[in-house]
């Protein structure tokens, strides 16, 4: 069964045509079992393509088409303003995250025209993670272009030692160019020992769609539609569509492992996303101490340190309070916002709380707010109570 593991939809923006409910629509009337996603550089559709395919009883396989600086992410010469294509795609739930450190790392630290990953990044968040060498504009693609052979081998190498799990991607796009690349991928293959995979690099849904992605590419380059010299989809354009099985097996008569190969990476991908409840961080807190006990200590220090003697109406309040937080669970929440509220007043930010959370003493011992709701009889379970378990909210 062959999977399609190079796939560009709408959020590969104004190049990829590919709304994600229809694609879905595609591969399940191809009879398709598992399908992956590989935008440009981003994840924005991960969770749409995840629920979708799910929704389908399609497996998704959730990856990116990598931007690889030249040198270090860091850099910012002319010359990197072209940087190398390579697909990743997430095994596990320790790929995906490694995906989302790696992609959001791309963006903060190496965005020079794209947001640019290198190879020390890779290194660092290579766990989890199925990489295939890439299109025309990999690394290993341009040093065999170039007749630099051993070189691309050498690279071949080291992605195999970083990853693991690493293939040599090839396309059939109809480029003249491609074939003899091709030839050179297969040679580089055999020599190496690394496996082969064939893959489409889908850009819409069907063929009869070509017209409508070349206006986006207009759109997207500033072009004219009449404009010959524009850019275009290299060789034959409306082959960028989500082929059958039988398409793409037709396109590579002599690897048929390439094709198999793409379901043997299917069965190796195995990512489960969970909805519906809340991920909330971990709070910061002594070594032995619990997350309610450590929010128990800094409030009654507090309550010392604002009422002195004489507190009992605001003791019996907080110890409620502080119950109701252990029987809901948002001891953790509470410490957090703490943080970044005695973070702000350290440095200096103005901060103010409003709506319902300026009624807990909890927050009035912290720190984190200066409303004293005892004095302005403020109700406390407009914020939390046990008998409504939502998240709380505190408005800053």
């Amino acid at each position: 069964m062959f999977t399609h593991l190079h796939l560009h939809t709408e959020y590969s923006l104004l190049d990829g045509l590919s709304r994600i409910p229809l694609l879905m629509d595609r591969a399940q009337e191809l009879g398709q079992e598992a399908i992956a996603l590989t935008d440009h550089g981003v994840l924005y559709g991960a969770i749409q393509f995840y629920k979708e395919a799910k929704a389908r009883g399609i497996k998704p396989i959730i990856g990116v088409e990598a931007y690889i600086a030249r040198g270090s992410r860091h850099s910012r010469e002319p010359n990197d303003k072209q940087p190398f294509h390579m697909t990743l795609l997430a095994k596990n739930e320790a790929g995906y995250r490694n995906l989302l450190a790696a992609v959001t790392k791309a963006h903060l630290e190496g965005h020079y025209y794209r947001p640019r990953m290198d190879k020390e990044l890779l290194e660092e968040h290579h766990e989890g993670i199925i990489a295939l060498s890439g299109c025309n504009s990999s690394e290993i693609a341009r040093l065999l272009t170039e007749g630099r052979f051993e070189e691309a081998v050498k690279a071949a190498r080291w992605y195999k030692e970083v990853f693991g799990d690493f293939f040599i991607e090839v396309q059939e796009h109809g480029i003249e160019e491609g074939k003899e690349l091709n030839r050179e991928l297969v040679k580089l293959a055999r020599e190496t020992g690394l496996p082969l995979v064939a893959t489409n690099d889908v850009h819409y849904v069907r063929q009869e769609d070509e017209p409508f992605q070349d206006i986006l590419l207009c759109i997207g380059t500033n072009s004219s539609v009449l404009d010959e010299k524009r850019l275009r989809m290299a060789g034959e354009s409306d082959s960028y569509y989500l082929k059958s099985d039988t398409e793409m097996r037709a396109l590579f008569p002599e690897l048929p492992e390439a094709c198999d190969n793409t379901w043997r990476i299917a069965e190796m991908c195995d990512l489960t996303l969970e909805f519906g409840r809340l991920h909330l961080p971990t709070a910061e807190v002594p070594p032995g101490t619990s997350a309610e006990e450590h929010l128990a200590a800094l409030c009654r220090d507090g309550l010392a340190r604002l009422y002195g003697d004489g507190a009992e109406e605001a003791r019996v309040r907080l110890e409620y309070e502080l119950d109701v937080v252990r029987q809901t669970g948002f001891a953790d929440y509470i410490l957090v916002v703490n943080d970044f509220a005695q973070h702000a007043r350290s440095r200096g930010i103005r901060m103010a709380i409003r709506g319902s959370a300026a009624a807990s003493i909890i927050l009035y011992c912290l720190g984190v707010t200066e409303i004293e709701p005892l004095e302005h009889k403020l109700v406390f379970e407009r914020f939390l109570n046990v008998e409504r378990r939502e998240m709380p909210d505190v408005d800053i």
